[in-house]
């Protein structure tokens, strides 16, 4: 009988490997499979995580008044999440969609006229002496101008009707993160405890840490940069509406991205301002100036109130994440990429003090 030969110390070893190696490729296998179905829907869902993080608070009020019925509670919170963002949308959709309907019949019948320019823009540096002459010969034979212009405006269009469809996309991406929002804190118990335990597997002992300081970023960027921002939109929208400007709709988006990069709102509102006084009489025309001031001026007050209480994130972090969300994820990466970046830039930083640290009391 022939006695089977035990494997030797480094032939155990070497199967272990190659066993660990196996079991490792098939679940960088799995996992990329995973992300391959998931990643049309990836960025709704990181979005609907960070909702859920930020309202976590109401939620629990809500459902407490509702006596615990959180199927209940997370109903209502998807109707109020869908009315915050159908309403205003569709309302300001409306009037972009007049305006749209209206500027193409006066342009068609030749009825549409623009009025001189005034003196002041002149002395305006730069742009001063150029845009006066185009707006004169503007107001004086339009379709001249259009001619000189047509190239220029055949790229804003392209612009426009790409940026009308990552709008339409982004609108269906909000409602879907509406939905995991409501999912995701209908079972928050669970998913805290999930979160809580994949930290640890990731940075021992200090996961539990870690995890409450993304929480807070998140809240923090989610509230003192995005909800900011949209707070000044809708008042901006609000009060283009109420003064009849032409694409109050389109001026209040691009309100929301100028807000959210971090640049001042006063690019947008000056020049509508300006309009306005060239098109309104004196009163409404100073009642809205004295609007777009007080919305321009909101956030020097909202942000020390709603950054204060969270973390701080360089303001240069949140206009990179913005800007790249904005590029790689259309208009929900417009929001996801602030608080993404300024995540990575705070945990990457409590990770280096946490190293520094450790690295002084090994030297002590």
């Amino acid at each position: 009988m022939v006695e089977e030969r035990r494997p030797t110390g480094v032939e155990a070893r070497f199967g272990l490997t190659v066993h660990l190696m196996v079991r490792v490729a098939a679940l960088v296998l799995l996992l990329g499979w995973c992300l391959a179905i998931l990643r049309p829907f990836l960025t709704p869902i990181l979005w609907g995580v960070i909702i859920a993080i930020s309202s976590h608070k109401a939620f629990v009020t809500l459902s407490r008044a509702l006596g615990g019925r959180t199927m209940l509670a997370a109903a209502i919170y998807v109707l109020a999440g869908l009315a915050l963002l159908v309403v205003p949308a569709g309302l300001l959709a409306s009037t972009l969609f007049t305006s749209l309907k209206a500027l193409a019949f006066h342009l068609a019948d030749g009825t549409f006229r623009l009025p001189p320019p005034p003196q002041v823009v002149r002395s305006w540096i730069l742009i001063g002496d150029p845009l006066h002459r185009f707006w004169a010969l503007a107001s004086a034979n339009l379709d001249e101008a259009l001619k000189v212009v047509a190239p220029e405006l055949t790229k804003v269009g392209r612009w426009l009707f790409s940026l009308v469809g990552q709008v339409m996309v982004g609108f269906a991406e909000f409602i879907i993160a509406i939905c995991v929002a409501a999912a995701l804190l209908m079972n928050a118990a669970g998913g805290q405890r999930i979160a809580g335990e994949v930290a640890t597997r990731l940075a021992g002992a200090d996961g539990r840490t870690h995890s409450d300081l993304a929480v807070r970023t998140i809240r923090s960027v989610t509230r003192g940069i995005i909800g900011v921002a949209l707070i000044q939109a809708t008042l901006a929208g609000l009060g283009f509406l109420a003064a009849g400007i032409p694409a109050a709709g389109l001026l209040a988006l691009v309100c929301l991205i100028v807000s959210i990069v971090q640049l001042p709102l006063l690019l947008v509102l000056l020049p509508v301002v300006i309009y306005a006084f060239t098109d309104l009489p004196v009163l409404p025309a100073s009642l809205f100036a004295a609007w777009c001031l007080m919305v321009a001026l909101l956030e020097h007050v909202l942000k020390p109130l709603l950054l204060g209480r969270g973390v701080e994130v360089p303001m240069l972090v949140v206009f990179i994440g913005a800007i790249g969300g904005l590029l790689s994820s259309g208009m929900l990466g417009l929001f996801v990429g602030p608080v993404v970046l300024a995540l990575g830039y705070t945990l990457v930083l409590a990770w280096l003090h946490a190293a520094s640290g450790l690295d002084e009391k090994r030297r002590d």
